[in-house]
């Protein structure tokens, strides 16, 4: 499989990126991947990139974009930061990314049993982690648990989930709020701008849509 190019970057819609990424996860699921020669694709994209989707996720060791969307060099721009959310910089990259360099697609990807949720489930306090915590809180805040309000913290893994959710929920309602060149592409049809989960025992990327 070669690098994409200007051209075939052209061709790529939001819908057809989406698919791609989803034909990419069912092969990393079977343990198979594509034909690519990486050497390869580092020389085609000596001279440019031209990327089709962008991925904003944690930077959990086991959620690599790269990978669990079976992907090759130069075919998505990836954003990494604990918890997956939005600030000032990640929404200028995302910009960068879609008006300038032509993707088509940004996808807001959550998992399961994430680390940084879990701290902001249980209020963790510590160094600089003390500020990213207070980006997620909201999203623990969003999330209700009639049936047992004592178990709204890290031991109870089905709210940690749910929070992680809402997380990516919250983070794509905050992309089309705080960014007025992401939510005019999508508005126009240019872009999509979609929510997704990574489950940590199959590998399976579920996408909210």
């Amino acid at each position: 499989m070669k690098a994409h190019t200007r051209e075939t970057q052209a061709t790529m819609t939001p819908q057809k990126s989406l698919e791609y990424l989803k034909e990419g996860n069912k092969r990393f699921q079977k343990n198979l991947k594509a034909n690519r020669n990486l050497l390869e694709q580092v020389n085609d994209t000596s001279d440019g990139q031209f990327p089709f989707a962008t991925i904003l996720s944690c930077i959990d060791s086991r959620v690599s974009a790269e990978l669990v969307f079976d992907q090759g060099l130069g075919d998505i721009f990836s954003v990494r930061i604990a918890g997956n959310f939005v600030n000032e910089d990640i929404l200028g990259s995302m910009e960068f990314a879609c008006k300038l360099a032509g993707t088509k697609l940004i996808v807001v990807l959550g998992h399961t049993s994430c680390g940084a949720i879990k701290g902001a489930c249980d209020d963790a306090k510590m160094g600089n982690l003390t500020k990213l915590i207070e980006k997620i809180t909201p999203a623990v805040k969003a999330v209700s648990d009639p049936n047992d309000t004592s178990l709204r913290n890290s031991k109870n893994l089905e709210f940690v989930d749910n929070v992680s959710k809402k997380n990516v929920e919250l983070t794509i309602e905050r992309i089309m709020k705080e960014s007025d060149v992401l939510a005019e592409m999508q508005n126009n049809g240019e872009i999509m701008i979609v929510g997704a989960m990574y489950d940590i025992h199959s590998g399976l990327v579920s996408f909210y849509e």
